[in-house]
């Protein structure tokens, strides 16, 4: 199951909330380790969207310029 950047996110938020609320300093430098390691998740979660997303208009493209070529084949 892939995670959203959505998912990754809300977790990262929680972590920087348990963070502020630490009373502890091993406890919110804990949270905020947890933090960046969520952050990194989203923003790769973001990466991988917004490649997969590239990817699918850089095909659709293709399909659409390839009955052209089929096309072109013909006239000679």
């Amino acid at each position: 199951m892939s995670q959203t950047f959505e998912f990754y996110d809300r977790q990262a938020l929680a972590a920087r909330s348990d963070a502020d609320d630490a009373v502890l300093d091993n406890v919110r430098d804990r949270a905020l380790r947890s933090e960046a390691a969520w952050r990194q998740l989203a923003d790769r979660a973001r990466k991988v969207e917004h490649d997969r997303l590239a990817r699918d208009r850089a095909r659709a493209a293709e399909a659409a310029v390839e009955p052209l070529r089929e096309d072109q084949s013909t006239w000679t």
